[in-house]
């Protein structure tokens, strides 16, 4: 028996044309549509942000506008597009501009991280699932948050850190993500950790990336603004509504009011605590699948979160395609309908009945892709990537077979 195997060249090829057209399908619906009301708020933030600076952003009511929660970088990338917007680029092109190439990006990333840990046709299933998945699809071309900026640029860390052995570029990439999106915090001590363990010269260059980079963005606002990046970001807690997850369920299992308030409060901090630290062990079990980490991680972030929004089913879209093709493309296929169907409205947060119930069986499916993720991780052998395993259940399905002398085309 042999195993017909892919061209690496022409695998990635097949990516990146597959990617190619994601993106420009992506940017040809933020071209054409409006967008739902982050498009318009997200104009209004950049013409604040115009008038008092990405620093003293923070500091300013904003009237007509909501909390301005949103890390220091995201600030002087609203900034340039605003700049962008005065040469007669439509602002509402922009804002999806910087989504849509991240996942052109990220799907290139899953390529290369699951081909070191599968088979080529494995790993060109899950970058072309990434590329044309209606999830990232409509949060990315559609509503174009940053949520998937800050999801590629995590899964870019743990690749560079593992894969590539480049600790310094793995370090500033760790840093962008938190600093477009504050989400992935949570998987910045299993980083940490993986960079300790592969000793002191990768740490060192690991924490100068990260620190660098951390120092020069975030630097000025903790000086300027260090309370009002506090209350805005770091303690950002998200809205109030009951549409997702944890919070949906005890409203319709009428669990007491007082409990549903304090897990949307305070409590909302074990949660996260809960990721980092499933994060951190799954990290230090096996330090060699950190990319299927930080998918887990942050897919367990989007488990447990208790806030509600449809571009948050970003955060685990992308990962589930390193746990397995069929974890990613069930995920996608769900929750992308979830979110098309909740898009047709011009609110991003106000979800039909319909929308309501494909959520709360995608959590479900969520949870299922979660636990076969961790079960695979598990069974994968510790020792660093290169080759496809020999041992323990591979994260992704193995390559069809035929015997030998037979025919091909």
């Amino acid at each position: 028996m042999r195993c017909e195997t892919w061209d690496v060249p022409r695998a990635r090829a097949a990516v990146l044309i597959v990617a190619a057209a994601g993106l420009l399908t992506r940017m040809l619906i933020a071209a054409n549509m409006p967008g739902p009301a982050d498009v318009r708020i997200f104009h209004g933030f950049a013409k604040a942000i115009v008038r008092y600076g990405p620093i003293r952003i923070y500091e300013q009511p904003l009237p007509g506008l909501p909390v301005y929660n949103h890390p220091p970088l995201a600030g002087w990338m609203l900034l340039g597009l605003n700049e962008l917007s005065e040469l007669g680029i439509p602002f509402g092109t922009l804002i999806r501009s910087p989504a849509s190439i991240a996942d052109f990006f990220c799907a290139l990333i899953v390529f290369e991280i699951v081909r070191r840990r599968a088979f080529l046709g494995a790993a060109v299933a899950c970058g072309v699932g990434v590329a044309v998945s209606p999830v990232l699809i409509a949060t990315s071309g559609y509503h174009g948050n940053t949520d998937a900026v800050a999801i590629t640029f995590a899964l870019a860390a743990a690749h560079l850190l593992v894969d590539r052995k480049a600790p310094l570029a793995a370090g500033v990439a760790a840093a962008l993500s938190i600093s477009i999106k504050f989400i992935p915090v949570v998987v910045i001590p299993a980083l940490f950790l993986v960079a300790l363990r592969a000793g002191r010269p990768a740490f060192v260059r690991f924490f100068a990336g990260f620190a660098a980079l951390v120092a020069l963005v975030w630097g000025p606002v903790l000086v300027t603004v260090p309370e009002n990046l506090k209350e805005n970001v770091l303690e950002y807690a998200g809205g109030g509504y009951r549409l997702w997850g944890l919070v949906r369920f005890a409203d319709m299992f009428g669990l007491p009011e007082s409990f549903i308030t304090y897990i949307e409060g305070d409590g909302h901090f074990f949660f996260v605590l809960a990721c980092v630290a499933a994060g951190v062990w799954l990290a230090r079990l096996r330090p060699a699948q950190l990319p299927a980490v930080v998918a887990i991680t942050m897919s367990l972030l989007l488990l447990l979160s208790t806030a509600s929004a449809l571009q948050y089913l970003t955060w685990a879209a992308a990962g589930l395609f390193v746990v397995g093709f069929w974890e990613g493309a069930a995920y996608s296929c769900l929750l992308g309908l979830t979110a098309v169907l909740g898009y047709q409205g011009r609110s991003a947060v106000r979800w039909s009945e319909t929308v309501l119930h494909l959520g709360e069986a995608g959590w479900v499916v969520l949870a299922v892709g979660l636990g076969s993720g961790i079960r695979k991780i598990l069974a994968m052998r510790s020792d660093p990537p290169g080759r496809p395993p020999v041992e323990g259940t591979p994260l992704m399905a193995p390559r069809t077979c035929q015997p030998t002398g037979s025919a091909t085309n």
